[in-house]
């Protein structure tokens, strides 16, 4: 069952704040990214490409937290539980997005050797579950 998320929270995600992806590493330790995010919703959008580990990860078990913490109140944080898909639908137009928005600059221009780097793609998360204290 889907879990909703709070007005706190969907307020953090729309500003440029960092979160912490967490996957399933295959001998099933955790592996934990710091990424940009984009909200859609209550869905979380996350670009990576095809060849990163938290993708591997994803595409073998797609269980996922993401921990969210408010800069302005490091002791208030949200972990959202959830379960992610990969596609490649709006991949290109993603990572630009979330590089304008936490750089103020298109991803190549942010990121020159981003033209070697393998496909993009799309982590779309649906929460699960929401804890913490946001």
């Amino acid at each position: 069952m889907p879990a909703a998320l709070s007005d706190r929270i969907r307020s953090l995600l729309d500003s440029p704040v960092f979160v912490v992806l967490g996957t399933i590493q295959p001998d099933g330790s955790p592996q934990l990214s710091p990424v940009w995010v984009k909200r859609d919703g209550d869905d979380l959008l996350i670009s990576t490409t095809v060849d990163r580990r938290k993708k591997l990860n994803v595409d073998r078990d797609p269980r996922v937290s993401v921990v969210l913490l408010d800069p302005e109140s490091p002791y208030e944080y949200a972990e959202i539980r959830g379960t992610a898909e990969v596609t490649t639908q709006g991949a290109r137009e993603l990572i630009d997005e979330l590089s304008l928005k936490y750089t103020g600059k298109k991803y190549a221009e942010f990121n020159p050797s981003s033209v070697q780097d393998a496909e993009r793609v799309v982590l779309r998360i649906r929460p699960q579950k929401v804890v913490g204290r946001l």
